[in-house]
């Protein structure tokens, strides 16, 4: 079964841990040399941070890549050309999930609801956003899906706007939820480091 699969490979993966500032940060490194870091809210379990990192075809290492969480802003780090300052009236995506649900939030889209058009693409196996008034388009994937090897289900999408925000829900499958559940148990098996400051970093 493929959810198997792909929980195999997180058990298989070589795992660090750290305890720092109410999140608990796990970071994978997984034999092909690609890097997965996420992040979690200590007391509720919750995923805050899920990101990727893979190597250049001479080794370098590349950008982090955001799949879960708020995109990066000036002062949260070093500086880098990732940095390029964007309009602040420019929408922002972003994906934030909940226990039961994958969501997306889609910021700055001050249009009423009944302007917005939120589908499932099964060909592409992919969501579409589009507005009645050709303002905004946008096509995303759900990652999680396709590692689990899961269809996108049109019955399972539903979406709220308020406060010039978009939000879209994905009501996560139950193949999903065992996952993250049998997850959370092999994460509670990795040693731990407690820090103030510092980074989660493979030994």
């Amino acid at each position: 079964m493929a959810v198997t699969g792909w929980l195999e490979c997180l058990r298989t993966a070589e795992k660090t841990a750290l305890l720092q500032d109410g999140r608990r940060k796990v970071h994978y490194l997984f034999p092909d040399g690609k890097e997965m870091a996420e992040e979690y809210d200590e007391k509720t379990g919750e995923l805050l941070v899920r990101k990727w990192r893979v190597k250049s075809a001479l080794g370098a290492l590349g950008q982090w890549q955001i799949e879960v969480g708020e995109p990066a802003f000036l002062g949260a780090g070093s500086l880098g050309p990732e940095f390029i300052k964007e309009n602040n009236a420019n929408p922002i995506f972003m994906r934030k999930d909940t226990k039961m649900s994958f969501q997306w939030r889609i910021r700055n889209l001050p249009y009423p609801k009944d302007v917005y058009s939120v589908c499932v693409d099964q060909k592409e196996r992919c969501i579409i956003v589009r507005t009645t008034n050709k303002k905004y388009y946008k096509k995303f994937s759900i990652p999680d899906l396709d590692r689990h090897q899961l269809p996108v289900d049109g019955s399972l999408l539903s979406f709220a706007h308020a406060n010039c925000t978009l939000i879209i829900s994905y009501q996560k499958p139950k193949e999903v939820l065992a996952a993250e559940s049998e997850l959370q148990k092999e994460l509670k098996k990795v040693k731990t480091a407690y820090s103030s400051d510092g980074d989660c970093k493979t030994q």
